[in-house]
């Protein structure tokens, strides 16, 4: 069996309430991938993994009852950034024995989720 090694960055985007935006975030549990949202709004995250969101239950852990829940993160963090302000964020990754075997991309503007793997960015449906 292979072992998936992978990565996701984004870029930064502006926030317009941080500490809103920190609340949505502390809800969610996003595996070893780390997030900032400073105090001037900006918001980011990356780290050594695939982007992936799951609820968080009461304990701090993911409710991997509930699903992967990535979509419905990213509509809502959609809802609070500023108006010409667009998040970019990507994951490629691959498995010690193949050529690379993901590659996804979202970008977020307030209002709008797109998602591309490796053809067109296409709107992500409710």
């Amino acid at each position: 069996m292979a072992t998936l090694q992978a990565a996701t960055t984004s870029s930064s985007a502006v926030v317009t309430d941080p500490q809103i935006v920190r609340e949505l975030c502390e809800n969610h549990c996003f595996g070893t991938l780390n997030w900032e949202v400073t105090e001037d709004g900006e918001f980011s995250i990356w780290g050594y993994g695939d982007f992936e969101v799951y609820g968080a239950r009461e304990s701090g852990l993911p409710d991997y009852d509930g699903g992967i829940v990535t979509h419905e993160f990213l509509r809502e963090l959609a809802g609070h950034l500023e108006a010409d302000e667009a998040l970019d964020i990507q994951t490629a990754g691959f498995t010690k024995c193949r050529f690379p075997v993901l590659a996804k991309r979202y970008v977020v503007r307030h209002g709008e989720v797109l998602h591309a793997d490796l053809s067109s960015p296409d709107p992500i449906d409710e």
